[in-house]
């Protein structure tokens, strides 16, 4: 029988799957939020990059949650994805975009930590 945690705050991947989560909330909020601005078509590229990091971060989230074989790929996919997110984002200094990028640039760490 294999030696499963009895709960996900158990498991090895909990404080990357709770950074991934947080992450995509925050992305889909600073995808709003760069929608309603006036200038929302300046904000393009960046609500492209939310809208591929929240998702990203979803599947990461879900596949650590389900100990995947492919974790180790997802998560560097992840990383990679949170960085860009995180270098749109601080181009902007609404205080959405640059909470979304310091949560993208801890999520991308987390990763890379999980997987080297």
């Amino acid at each position: 029988m294999l030696d499963a945690p009895t709960s996900l705050s158990e498991s090895r991947y909990w404080e990357c799957i709770a950074a991934c989560s947080r992450c995509a909330l925050l992305c889909d909020f600073c995808a709003a939020a760069c929608l309603r601005d006036v200038h929302a078509e300046h904000m393009l590229n960046c609500v492209a990059q939310d809208v591929e990091c929240a998702e990203i971060c979803r599947v990461a989230a879900a596949a650590m949650a389900r100990d995947s074989a492919h974790v180790s790929a997802i998560c560097e996919l992840c990383a990679r994805i949170c960085e860009a997110c995180a270098t749109e984002c601080e181009k902007h200094e609404s205080d959405h975009c640059q909470d979304c990028a310091e949560s993208c640039r801890h999520c991308a760490e987390l990763c890379r930590e999980l997987i080297s």
